[in-house]
């Protein structure tokens, strides 16, 4: 992956923390009782997409085994939920930063992890570790 890529990676990853730090703290601190999962999980992601970020910044072998393991967490939690936030919408009477496959963020969070991974493999081929 070439180093522009690479940056806007890590771009969107901030903007991402960011944006799910912010909602999730402002839901949690003024309306936490109306949708307690909801937010929680919103919280939840954003602490995954900042540690996520650190770990695509870091490099090295425990960096990128933390990133797999932040990565893959951030599939299955936006395949699980969105799956779930669809088949039972009660169940998330507010959105989450996963909701519907990630449809508030344009489905970036359903498709960022894919092009992360993509990017920890690359890196770590091109450091000899296959």
């Amino acid at each position: 992956m070439k180093r522009g890529a690479w940056v806007l990676l890590v771009v969107v990853y901030l903007i991402l923390t960011a944006a799910a730090l912010g909602r999730s703290g402002f839901q949690i601190a003024t309306k936490f009782a109306e949708a307690p999962l909801a937010y929680s999980l919103s919280a939840f992601s954003a602490v995954v997409y900042l540690v996520a970020t650190i770990a695509l910044i870091r490099g090295g072998r425990a960096w990128n085994i933390v990133g797999w393991v932040t990565l893959t967490i951030e599939l299955v939690g936006v395949l699980a939920v969105g799956s779930v936030s669809l088949s039972e919408p009660g169940l998330f009477p507010h959105d989450t930063v996963w909701s519907a496959f990630g449809r508030g963020y344009l489905f970036v969070p359903l498709v960022l992890p894919a092009v992360g991974m993509f990017y920890l493999y690359t890196r770590s081929r091109k450091e000899g570790r296959t």
